[in-house]
């Protein structure tokens, strides 16, 4: 078995039963689960895993699911051989509470069309269909209920179901946290480790993410979100820097709808274009 299956052996078996582990820490008082709902007088306040690439470190309460989706999302990327423009339809995260503290979280790209253009040649190729599945487990430890931090983690495995491009078996680890600052601020980090395929190769590299968001309503109903990260690849040896920016709007209780911008800032990074949604039960 080579390195790459290895990893994602290690992170596979960490997500089936880590949730075991940790279900057994928890107090009497937060036995919430699948089959015992949280009362929703008891509910948290709905927290996303979007518009900004640092995730949320709270998790959907027990029972109840949340859907969180890019309803549009244009994607640019260009090397010095290749420039890459993909469209997606409805990526979609779809969310349910374990326990109090436990949630499993299945994504999926319902439509992608992505069109490749050689530079040398000036050949354009084009593909479409659905796209990816991944299956992560987000587990907080500290401070889903109460406190100023809050600290989770997100092992996660993504499975090469696309049709519109060549993709591998991926998986990471994602290390999410927040702290609540006076005067409504809030301030995002996020460290995460990933095994993922090669640009234009079938090879795999290992990525190592960083994110620093900060946040703060601009009106009622109505918060500004601004973030940078950084990706270093091991095996290239290249960095990656961007500039974000996001609006979350509040419509209605339980339903949220976002826009923005992840720009990344090399002649090589991706320039993200969006469009998204939310909503929990």
């Amino acid at each position: 078995m080579n390195n790459s299956h290895t990893i994602i052996s290690t992170l596979f078996f960490g997500v089936m039963f880590l949730p075991c582990i940790c279900f057994g820490q928890q107090e009497s008082k937060q036995n919430y689960t699948l089959f015992n709902p949280v009362p929703k007088d008891l509910m948290r306040e709905m927290e996303t895993d979007r518009p900004d690439v640092t995730e949320s470190p709270y998790t959907v309460d027990a029972a109840h699911f949340q859907y969180e989706t890019d309803l549009v999302r244009l994607t640019r990327q260009k090397s010095d051989e290749q420039e890459t423009r993909t469209l997606l339809i409805n990526q979609g995260n779809f969310k349910i509470g374990l326990t109090r503290t436990t949630a499993i979280q299945i994504g999926f790209q319902t439509y992608g069309n992505q069109k490749e253009k050689d530079l040398n040649s000036g050949s354009v190729t084009t593909s479409n269909g659905f796209g990816d599945i991944t299956f992560r487990i987000k587990q907080n430890l500290i401070g889903n209920d109460k406190g100023n931090f809050a600290l989770a983690v997100l092992p996660y495995v993504k499975f090469p179901t696309s049709n519109y491009e060549d993709s591998r078996f991926e998986g990471g680890l994602i290390v999410p946290m927040i702290y609540k600052l006076p005067g409504e601020w809030n301030l995002g980090m996020q460290v995460e480790v990933d095994r993922l395929k090669d640009r234009d190769q079938q090879t795999m590299h290992t990525e190592f993410l960083q994110t620093l968001a900060i946040s703060h309503p601009i009106i009622k109903g109505v918060e500004a979100i601004a973030e940078t990260y950084y990706t270093y690849d091991f095996k290239a040896h290249e960095i990656s820097t961007y500039l974000n920016a996001a609006i979350q709007m509040e419509v209605a209780k339980d339903f949220q709808l976002d826009a923005g911008i992840n720009y990344g800032l090399q002649h090589h990074a991706e320039k993200h274009y969006f469009i998204g949604a939310s909503y929990r039960y």
